[in-house]
């Protein structure tokens, strides 16, 4: 079964545009600045790019996706389409959409090509802008195809479900003959019956169940008898039914002439149509005899229908039916149905699948084997042979249902449970079993493994008590409470190390395993001297500047002087450059310490969220300006 109800709406061409655009907007990072390095301005446009030409394929790779391509579906959905959608037009809606997916495929190619060659971010937001409004323009050529795929759409979810392969029933005719009554009679369905022609302009379906299988019935609208070509859309789709459904055909014909149209009219009609029915069970369903029974037809009109069965390679069978006493309705269907069924039980023969079918069952029976010969019992023989049972033989065990009948009947009759208790003496049956004998329980005394059990449990009981004298033992206890102090002393140093650590870690960062192999001035010194160089000079140098490594090139200083003088300079310059850029637009030290705080709280969240940059931001869909204010007017359109 195709699922026709279960294509996506399609967006008009403008709508698409749109959602597509937003969808771009909000999916892809929006902050950019001309100070970033060039390849992450090119590849944040580029980023755009893409996302926008994988948004447009999407949507059309569903279209294409989910509409049924003629070529590939049953020939009666096929010629369906033709006849209510112009196979053509269909084809070509399709192809333009499958050629603009092509085009912005290329397009998108093709810029993100240029974009790699930009060299600042005006010509790569140039290129973006390009790009998308050549997309947007693409899609915007599609109105007439999206519309036309919507109106399909929208009539392929009204088409019934029929399956072209299940067990069927078409009936057909002149208008305004009885059909829709008819099917309302022996499906379920609820078909709109009026005194005027042309009620049915489309195929219905309905249902029933014959046999414990469930059949299909279909009710086509009324057919005129004229030439193929001048036959309307509506008369065409019952057309189509016909050449395509392997059914059972019931062909209705209104004897009373009520629907406008005269016998030999509709006896034209069959004769015109009649080669559709070939290989397919035939039924003439003369219809509203409670108007005009069959006695008052002339000679004439019945050797009309009489020419109905000519020329037939089957049996054509009549039927006189009456949609409102619903007299011979159940018939017909039944015979329809009966025939149908034969005719496919044929066809599988005849093509070999209940032959496969067959295979696959194991069938019981045939002749028993020699080697296992019958077994009659002696006393069946003895029967069969005439001669009287033995007194054994004879002799028959009652049933307890006739003990029950002969002593009082249900309710009186009470089961006898020793009767087949198996005991030594036989006369312990009825024996009274005492429950307490002297002032002791009876049942202790029945197990014969009391003494071994009984030997057991003071065993157990005797080791449980050594168990106990051991947990109290003055050593034992000596000994826990040791080890008890040792396990106490070093949870202790357990948490404490957690609590420094915690002190210690003052913002969420990764250990800085440089530090490990870095060495003191004074190793330093020492290696130097014992290379024959002059360490104290070397870690004077390096003393200049705070924070600085050893293997730092040496800054030229303007004038010479004591190491000790440049160091406290250098530390006093820094720190009051520190001090200005960090006071600048504050009112105090504090004021400057407490927002660098702020600051450092603000980018350790950011860092635990393994944000890349400042670009990388989600930005929630907050109702697009462009899509909720109306018509814009004229203005700029860099919003999208």
């Amino acid at each position: 079964m195709y699922k026709f109800k279960e294509i996506q709406t399609i967006p008009p061409a403008k709508q698409l545009v749109d959602i597509c655009l937003s969808k771009t907007n909000r999916k892809t990072p929006t902050v950019i600045h001309p100070g970033f390095k060039i390849t992450r301005i090119r590849n944040f446009y580029m980023r755009k790019v893409k996302f926008c030409q994988t948004s447009y394929g999407e949507k059309f790779g569903k279209i294409l996706e989910d509409f049924p391509k003629i070529d590939d579906i049953h020939p009666f959905y096929a010629d369906l389409c033709n006849v209510l959608y112009d196979r053509d037009h269909y084809k070509l809606a399709l192809g333009q959409v499958n050629a603009t997916k092509k085009i912005i495929d290329m397009i998108a190619k093709d810029y993100v090509k240029m974009m790699k060659f930009a060299d600042s971010l005006y010509k790569c937001k140039m290129l973006k802008r390009a790009a998308l409004g050549r997309m947007a323009t693409s899609v915007k050529k599609l109105a007439g195809s999206l519309s036309y795929l919507e109106e399909v759409r929208q009539h392929l979810g009204r088409l019934p479900s029929i399956n072209p392969a299940t067990r069927t029933m078409i009936l057909t005719g002149y208008p305004n003959v009885g059909k829709s009554s008819f099917m309302n009679i022996v499906t379920t369905a609820n078909v709109d019956v009026q005194p005027y022609a042309f009620t049915t302009k489309s195929l219905f379906v309905g249902h029933l169940d014959y046999n414990y299988v469930r059949w299909q019935v279909i009710d086509t609208p009324g057919i005129l008898d004229h030439p193929l070509e001048d036959r309307n859309t509506i008369e065409m789709t019952a057309i189509t039914a016909l050449a395509h459904l392997p059914a059972a055909i019931l062909f209705f014909v209104d004897i009373s002439e009520m629907c406008g149209y005269p016998i030999p009219t509709q006896v034209a009609l069959f004769h015109s149509i009649k080669p559709l029915f070939r290989n397919r069970p035939l039924l003439i369903i003369l219809n509203k005899t409670d108007v005009r029974p069959m006695s008052d037809l002339s000679a004439e009109e019945k050797q009309l229908l009489d020419s109905m069965k000519e020329g037939a390679e089957e049996a054509v069978h009549f039927f006189e039916t009456s949609c409102a006493t619903k007299n011979g309705v159940d018939a017909a269907r039944s015979k329809a149905c009966d025939l149908l069924l034969e005719r496919r039980v044929e066809q599988k023969v005849r093509a070999g699948k209940a032959t496969n079918f067959k295979n696959r069952l194991q069938i019981a029976g045939g002749p028993a084997p020699e080697s296992r010969p019958p077994c009659i019992p002696n006393s069946v023989l003895k029967e069969r042979a005439g001669e009287l049972p033995d007194a054994e033989d004879a002799k028959r065990e009652k049933l307890e249902k006739e003990r029950m009948e002969e002593l009082g009947g249900a309710g009186v009759y009470s089961v006898d449970l020793w009767k087949n208790a198996i005991l030594e003496d036989p006369s312990w049956k009825y024996d009274v079993v005492p429950e307490i004998l002297d002032g002791k329980n009876i049942y202790d005394f029945v197990d014969p493994d009391i003494d071994r059990k009984l030997a057991e449990l003071e065993k157990e009981e005797e080791l449980l008590m050594r168990e106990a004298a051991l947990r109290d033992d003055e050593s034992v206890l000596s000994e826990f409470a040791k080890t008890q102090k040792v396990l106490d002393e070093v949870h202790s140093q357990t948490r404490q190390r957690k609590l420094m650590n915690k002190l210690k870690k003052a913002r969420n960062h990764a250990p800085n395993t440089r530090l490990k192999g870095r060495k003191s001035g004074a190793e330093v010194e020492e290696k130097l001297n014992a290379k024959g160089l002059d360490g104290a000079k070397v870690r004077a140098r390096s003393a200049s500047t705070r924070g600085r490594s050893l293997v730092v090139k040496r800054q030229r200083t303007a004038t010479g002087g004591d190491a000790g003088a440049s160091r406290a300079e250098s530390v006093a310059r820094a720190a009051s450059t520190r001090s200005m850029s960090r006071n600048k637009g504050m009112a105090n030290e504090a004021a400057a310490q407490k927002a660098e705080k702020v600051r450092r709280k603000f980018w350790r969240k950011h860092a635990k969220q393994g944000k890349k940059g400042e670009a990388d931001h989600h930005i929630p869909d907050w109702k697009p300006k462009h899509l909720f204010s109306g018509k814009r007017g004229i203005g700029k359109t860099d919003r999208r």
